[in-house]
């Protein structure tokens, strides 16, 4: 996963992008099944629209913030 400072269009500030892995997708998936309620026991496959998911993305809008590893990052395109 990688945090950094967005390139976002919706502002002239830049937000935050939240960069993720195809694994790291597909745990957060497994993740939100679990969380409700939704136990699977044994192998299985995730799918992002019918296909194996190679990478994925979050971007927080720069009205927005993200706290990760201990540091913010503002919207606003600076670490607090």
């Amino acid at each position: 996963m990688n945090v950094s400072f967005g390139h976002g269009k919706t502002e002239p500030r830049q937000g935050v992008q939240i960069d993720l892995t195809g694994l790291e997708v597909a745990r957060a998936i497994y993740a939100y099944l679990t969380a409700h309620g939704v136990y699977i026991n044994g192998a299985a496959t995730i799918t992002v629209n019918g296909e194996l998911c190679e990478y994925g993305g979050v971007y927080v809008d720069p009205s927005g913030k993200v706290i990760a590893n201990g540091a913010e990052y503002n919207g606003a395109g600076h670490k607090d």
